[in-house]
């Protein structure tokens, strides 16, 4: 039986126009978009690559200080994937009902160290109770991520004031808007000292770790992970699930993170 021309007319006129209506999103399904804190990127980066040579898909990261990217997150940035650098932003987020419920969980720790340019020469600092860091800046400052509102930053702070160092060095602080912008200044020569996450220090050639802060002088730093609920993408929830995968913990640890036990898949 043929078909009436008209009736051909408008099968023919869908099948050319239904990849328009289509792609939008089959390419959302596609693509899932990451908001990370700054101080994931080298880790990040080499897990994005291995996930989409293992998968055939893509995933975008976009990467800022935790409290810049749960602002966009409230602003209504169409981001699947959050994961901060502290429990407090991650917090946020979840009280504004932005998180897909039983998503999120503890991916992995941190600790944050002094760092000083490649050609200091005074040697390793002691790091305790009234260590003097305001003369071994002499006429320099310390680079730090914001101290109010960067994880990093908040850390570094916290840390200083618990050490009875803070009021010595507080007016000699050059703050960054993230820790990749703090190591950077360090990196350059433009500070002689900052403090920033263990992971940046080791990522960047050109700074030396010269002391570690003691773990209980500030909160535990702590990688929270998960879904935002308006997330529509059909591969977010299995990037996340690697993210916690054997493959993607050998590539955290290699760039100097903590994996929490208790989140890694076998």
């Amino acid at each position: 039986m043929r078909m009436p021309f008209g009736s051909a007319a408008v099968v023919i006129a869908f099948i050319l126009t239904a990849p328009f209506f289509l792609s939008p999103a089959h390419a959302q399904s596609e693509t899932a978009l990451v908001f990370a804190a700054a101080s994931l990127k080298n880790a990040l980066d080499e897990i994005a690559l291995a996930w989409t040579k293992k998968s055939q898909t893509e995933v975008k990261i976009s990467y800022a200080a935790s409290s810049a990217l749960a602002k966009q997150i409230e602003a209504g940035a169409p981001a699947d994937i959050f994961i901060s650098a502290d429990l407090d932003w991650m917090d946020y987020v979840d009280q504004k009902k932005y998180v897909k419920s039983g998503t999120r969980s503890n991916l992995l720790g941190n600790s944050i160290v002094l760092i000083a340019s490649k050609d200091w020469g005074k040697g390793d600092v002691e790091i305790g109770p009234s260590f003097p860091l305001a003369s071994l800046l002499g006429d320099g400052r310390l680079a730090m991520a914001d101290v109010k509102s960067v994880p990093a930053g908040k850390y570094g702070k916290t840390s200083l004031e618990k050490l009875g160092v803070w009021n010595s060095v507080s007016g000699k602080i050059a703050q960054a808007e993230n820790v990749r912008a703090a190591l950077l200044l360090v990196s350059r020569g433009e500070t002689p000292l900052g403090i920033v996450y263990k992971t940046d220090a080791v990522a960047e050639p050109n700074v030396k770790i010269v002391g570690t802060f003691p773990a209980d002088t500030h909160a535990p730093i702590v990688y929270p992970a998960a879904l935002l609920d308006t997330s529509k993408n059909l591969n977010a929830a299995d990037f996340l699930r690697f993210l916690s995968s054997p493959e993607a913990k050998v590539i955290f640890e290699k760039n100097g993170f903590t994996a929490i036990a208790s989140r890694w898949s076998t």
